[in-house]
């Protein structure tokens, strides 16, 4: 099975020379996978390309990491030269802060370049389910911040929505409120609590987002700290969101190399393929290469 394309929907590279990553370089943030030392690093295409070395990749998806906010076409013009030079990324998810004064030029200037299909800005969120509210500076229900994702359409950009699940009912209010803008959301909507109740109300924010048409998601960011990455843990949520979001509306991503903190690319990857081995060949083709070429309208 090893042998089916594979078009990885999240990944990353990084220069430290080349680009300023405060996260990386910086003062450390309060990461979901705890101690991330052993990424902060440069991490390039030959880098990736070993770690994916097992697996027929024929493209990849580069959703920003978060490089210096003061110039974030820079990264952007980085990966150009990257892709020129070796062929990936195939695709790329640029950054833009929507609520910015800049938005505008901001975005103009990422659509500009070629290999751009898309934008991330993480909308603010509450760290924890029972502090989460509505109508919070900088989420999703800002009116300045939507104003920002209103000029998304214009260019034909489609927006990667990284949140926790917490906060799906209002990208499912955005979805409805902006029809033609497609939203991805990553990391499979971060399950990170693994309780029974956890689980639940994660499904039924997901079930809610899900009912929104222009609603996908990424299969991935599945690791738990200090534990091994299974499919006895994360197959039943695997099998869930693809249940609630359907196979045409899933991908499956490796998020390397953050995801190299928790596990390898052969277990992820490999965890992927055990959990949908009784699929039919056309849902898991869909899974693992074409949905993602459609959704970020890849030219292989």
């Amino acid at each position: 099975m090893r042998s089916i394309p594979i078009v990885d929907a999240h990944q990353h590279f990084w220069d430290l020379g080349a680009n300023r990553y405060p996260w990386l370089t910086d003062s450390p943030v309060n990461f979901r996978y705890g101690d991330y030392s052993a990424i902060c690093r440069d991490y390039g295409p030959d880098d990736y390309r070993r770690d994916a070395a097992a697996w027929n990749l024929v493209g990849s998806v580069h959703i920003e990491a978060e490089s210096d906010p003061a110039d974030p076409v820079a990264e952007t013009r980085w990966l150009h030269g990257l892709a020129d030079a070796g062929g990936l990324p195939k695709a790329i998810v640029a950054q833009a802060w929507l609520d910015r004064e800049d938005a505008a030029d901001i975005l103009r200037a990422q659509a500009g370049f070629p290999l751009v299909r898309g934008i991330r800005h993480k909308p603010c969120a509450a760290a924890t389910p029972d502090t989460a509210i509505r109508d919070a500076k900088g989420s999703m229900d800002d009116p300045g911040w939507r104003r920002g994702f209103a000029l998304l359409a214009q260019h034909k950009l489609s927006f990667d929505l990284q949140t926790p699940y917490w906060h799906m009912p209002a990208a499912a209010d955005l979805a409805g409120d902006f029809p033609d803008t497609q939203i991805i959301i990553n990391h499979t909507g971060m399950p990170a609590d693994r309780s029974e109740q956890g689980l639940a109300d994660w499904r039924v924010a997901m079930e809610t987002v899900a009912a929104q048409p222009n609603v996908a998601l990424k299969i991935s960011g599945l690791g738990q700290p200090g534990q091994p990455w299974t499919t006895r843990a994360n197959g039943p949520i695997v099998r869930d969101a693809i249940s609630i979001f359907g196979t045409d509306r899933c991908m499956f991503a490796s998020n390397f190399p953050v995801d190299s903190l928790v596990a390898g690319y052969n277990t992820i990857f490999g965890g992927f393929m055990e959990i949908v081995s009784d699929f039919p060949d056309e849902a898991v083709r869909a899974l693992f290469r074409d949905n993602a070429v459609r959704y970020y309208r890849i030219d292989l």
